[in-house]
């Protein structure tokens, strides 16, 4: 059976495996703009594009993953004691030390991460002091003041401000001892209004301050002057062994307080594997949160969550737990007034194409990509589905919806926004190349509806040109337009295969993606962005006869380019004597 004559929806009686995908081009049109998510099927719909999709939605079978696939975490190994490193025996006994020469009986804990993290095995270099009778930046001068009695170089301090747009309630004191940065802080006690998410802030006890804290495995303290572990909340150790994300106090009042707590909860859950506890996923999907996130939460501050989420090993799972929730669209929020309409059960379909482009990702090789452009592809991919919706500003002018969730509902870089609307843009120009770059036999003619007007080659090497063109167009980022590309390029499903064996259709997709790889390198293009025009605009001037440049000058310069790129080999000269013949005919021709 042909991909390109069929569609196949998922109903809710999915047998789901992974997030997969399946392309099929609409025929009616040149472009492949039809996505369908591909699982292991009990049971299947087949039917004609023409036609309406089945009652339960076109999308039925990515709500079914979603909400069908529970992430069991492995077993946490948890340790009974925290072993300190050399560097950190040095800190922990210079602080004692400064506690007991000024008599201070301050209790010195570590919050936080840096607890979880060495329970679990893991090392950590951000320590977080909390003091129980002082203020930061009073300690640090203590600690200065000790070293200069000892006749030891005192430490700058550095005091961050309060600042609740970045979750800094509290002023922070920051100062470094042995090359290490500390940060210390009061314990504390918080108070919520009701339509802000900035607390009220008082000295509290360990105990108000652990519970205060957004997660329980986060809550946990090491106590330096009794060199052990505090579990205040009473649970936060068996939380971390069992592989639970739970609130210290009830989760939909810890939510409205502070709805970044939501998202937090979503991420450290993605990132350790830990499963969201139920009582916590029904007040996260709550309406009242909803709207606290959309109205209590800066979208910068959003934003940052969800980059360390799409930044991280387990983007898939933090995108899911957000589409599982009912957050997406509180998250990625997008303008009224945008068209084509979007479908019921696109943020599954959302998903869908994220956790295709990641297992794609892996079985290729991460260490193909930078840190940037795993980032951006899994943006590019998350957001596959928008890639032809558009609205409008307040002077008409179309914009992609893309650029809106970037600038405006997670306030990220412009930069950020521009590489993923030209990676959709480049992805849709790739998958016309593909069959033209992979086939074995003589290519006689070749037309893309992208680029009509190339100078006249032969056709191999217009291939090339358009090749060049588009990688010239992405840049480094050209591996990850063709990844996306395979999302979208169909293949032929063998339904006695393909269904049998999950990793089929991926493993063909991988296969294709380094078959085009090595067509790219085999044309010698894979830094053509790098290229140095042969002819320059003042040679072009020269030849025309003309004193300044404008539109002709850049016609010629893209006519040359286009020389260079077919002819690869070709000199300075031989671009020239190309450049007045042409001309000359052209002279004659007019």
């Amino acid at each position: 059976m042909k991909a390109s004559s069929i569609a196949v929806a998922a109903v809710s009686t999915l047998n789901i495996s992974r997030p997969r995908l399946f392309t099929f081009p609409n025929p009616s049109t040149s472009s492949c703009s039809l996505l369908l998510p591909a699982f292991k099927l009990k049971r299947f719909f087949v039917f004609s594009v023409q036609q309406s999709p089945p009652a339960l939605g076109f999308y039925a079978g990515v709500t079914t993953m979603v909400e069908g696939q529970a992430f069991q975490p492995s077993s946490v190994q948890v340790k009974d004691h925290i072993d300190l490193t050399p560097k950190e025996e040095q800190i922990f006994n210079r602080l004692l030390q400064v506690v007991e020469h000024y008599k201070m009986g301050t209790q010195l804990r570590v919050a936080g991460g840096w607890v979880r993290d060495k329970l679990l095995g893991k090392e950590c270099y951000d320590i977080d002091i909390a003091l129980d009778n002082m203020y930061g930046r009073e300690f640090c001068e203590k600690v200065n003041e000790y070293l200069s009695a000892s006749g030891e170089e005192t430490q700058g301090i550095g005091v961050i401000q309060c600042n609740p747009d970045q979750s800094k309630h509290l002023e922070t004191a920051r100062m470094r001892l042995f090359d290490m940065w500390i940060d210390f802080v009061n314990l504390r006690a918080e108070d919520y209004s009701e339509n802000s998410r900035i607390p009220t802030m008082k000295f509290g006890t360990a105990k108000q301050d652990a519970d205060r804290r957004d997660l329980t495995i986060n809550s946990l303290f090491y106590n330096i002057n009794t060199r052990s572990v505090e579990d205040l909340t009473e649970r936060g150790i068996a939380d971390l062994k069992s592989g639970k994300i739970v609130t210290p106090l009830p989760p939909k009042q810890t939510f409205l307080d502070d709805p970044l707590r939501v998202l937090r909860a979503i991420r450290f859950g993605a990132r350790f594997g830990f499963i969201l506890d139920e009582e916590l996923k029904k007040a996260a999907a709550d309406e009242d949160v909803r709207v606290a996130i959309a109205d209590k939460i800066s979208r910068e501050r959003i934003g940052h969550e969800i980059d360390l989420m799409m930044s991280g090993d387990q983007p898939v799972k933090a995108m899911t737990y957000i589409a599982d929730l009912k957050l997406f669209w509180a998250v990625f929020s997008i303008p009224s007034d945008f068209e084509p309409s979007i479908p019921d059960g696109c943020d599954r379909l959302c998903v869908a194409c994220l956790g295709s482009a990641w297992e794609l990702l892996n079985l290729i090789g991460r260490s193909s990509f930078s840190d940037d452009q795993r980032r951006l592809c899994m943006y590019a991919a998350l957001f596959l589905p928008f890639r032809e919706t558009i609205y409008r500003d307040n002077k008409a002018k179309k914009i992609p919806v893309v650029n809106y969730i970037f600038r405006n509902s997670l306030k990220l870089k412009a930069s950020d926004a521009e590489t993923v609307i030209s990676l959709h843009t480049v992805t849709k120009k790739f998958v016309t190349l593909i069959p033209l770059l992979v086939s074995k036999e003589d290519i006689q003619v070749l037309e893309v509806d992208w680029k009509s007007d190339t100078i006249e080659v032969p056709v191999a090497s217009k291939l090339r040109i358009l090749t060049g063109l588009l990688l010239r167009e992405i840049k480094e980022f050209w591996h990850v337009a063709l990844l996306l590309s395979m999302q979208l390029y169909p293949v032929d499903i063998v339904l006695s295969t393909s269904f049998s064996n999950e990793n089929f259709e991926m493993d063909k997709r991988s296969g294709l993606f380094k078959t085009v790889e090595n067509a790219i390198r085999t044309l010698g293009l894979e830094k053509v962005w790098e290229m140095k025009p042969l002819v320059n605009g003042k040679e072009i001037m020269n030849i025309l006869q003309i004193k300044s440049g404008g539109p002709v000058v850049r016609e010629w310069q893209q006519k040359l380019l286009e020389w260079q790129l077919a002819h690869p080999s070709g000199s300075a000269e031989e671009c020239l004597d190309w450049m007045k013949q042409t001309q000359s005919k052209r002279a004659r021709t007019e």
